[in-house]
């Protein structure tokens, strides 16, 4: 197959996949006890950035998990425990035992996101390298953002031939991560190293799902708005891994694929809707608000309604 991007990309069937994703989205019944809908933990937030591990942990919460953890350095934690009592704030990341103190909670979680509001700190960046090796260990599925991403330019042998993880980088970090699609050199001989159990969601205009094994490129819906306001990114990984969680465990036999198509989705009908209200005062905590009824709109609509 050529590694040539335009004789590759594959228009997704929209209405069809959405369609299979309403089989995924759990019902809602008094049977469930709390955490069965997701528990979702964030690793990151510093003393810059705390706004992305919010974003991330709370549109967990709007997309349907029960719990949203995050583990942040100490600076950070009562900032974004101040932006909502909803979320478990972990100050843990930047303590000198941060590893063996954030491990047993990991096991505990459905889904991880690594990197909103990571920061670069170099102890900070040796410790959650450590911490994606625990999660490794435990087969948790990852879903890789932002300062994240930084972590595995040079490091891409951590997660090749892993499973059940989700990278996220926009058109920069797509290129720092795999270098630039020329004539002479394709960037999929470096994404083709990661193997059959990792997916790559590329954020844009029109988002686009890499396939590595396969050199299969997905161009998804366009959709959202010229408004791009910080932390769509954020809002984006903390929906996918709801999805992400509820795929799996529906045991569909693409999990990663449709979770990054119901994310992708759902955030720029979030954008669209939220930018018709407000226009170019618009900001990513706007677009919150509009995951409830959005979601509601596509994922689980009333009879009759399409």
């Amino acid at each position: 197959m050529s590694n040539n991007r335009s004789s590759i990309e594959i228009p997704v069937e929209t209405q069809k996949l959405l369609k299979l994703l309403r089989t995924t989205v759990p019902k809602l019944t008094n049977t469930k006890h709390k955490g069965e809908y997701g528990r979702i933990g964030v690793v990151g937030g510093s003393l810059e950035y705390t706004g992305a591990p919010y974003f991330a942990a709370i549109s967990a919460l709007k997309a349907g998990a029960d719990l949203a953890h995050v583990f942040c350095q100490r600076e950070a934690a009562v900032v974004i425990k101040s932006y909502s009592p909803e979320l478990i704030v972990h100050p843990l990341l930047d303590a000198a035992n941060a590893v063996e103190l954030i491990s047993p909670w990991l096991e505990r979680l459905h889904v991880v996101i690594i990197g909103p509001g990571l920061g670069r700190e170099p102890e900070t960046q040796k410790t959650v390298i450590e911490l994606i090796k625990v999660c490794l260990k435990q087969e948790k599925p990852l879903v890789i953002d932002a300062d994240g991403l930084a972590l595995l330019i040079d490091r891409l042998d951590l997660i090749q031939g892993q499973r059940n993880i989700i990278l996220t980088p926009n058109a920069i970090e797509f290129q720092r991560l795999f270098g630039p699609n020329t004539g002479e050199k394709s960037n999929y001989d470096r994404i083709s190293k990661l193997g059959s159990g990792i997916v790559v969601l590329e954020k844009g205009a029109i988002d686009r799902i890499h396939i590595p094994h396969t050199s299969e490129i997905y161009g998804l819906p366009p959709g959202g708005s010229g408004r791009r306001c910080g932390g769509q990114g954020d809002l984006l990984c903390g929906t996918l891994a709801v999805f992400y969680y509820w795929t799996l465990e529906s045991r569909q036999a693409n999990p990663a694929f449709l979770a990054a198509f119901a994310a992708s989705y759902l955030v720029k009908e979030c954008n669209a809707s939220a930018f018709h209200k407000l226009g170019r005062g618009m900001l990513a905590s706007d677009m919150v608000d509009e995951i409830p009824p959005v979601f509601a709109r596509i994922f689980e609509p009333t009879e009759g309604a399409c």
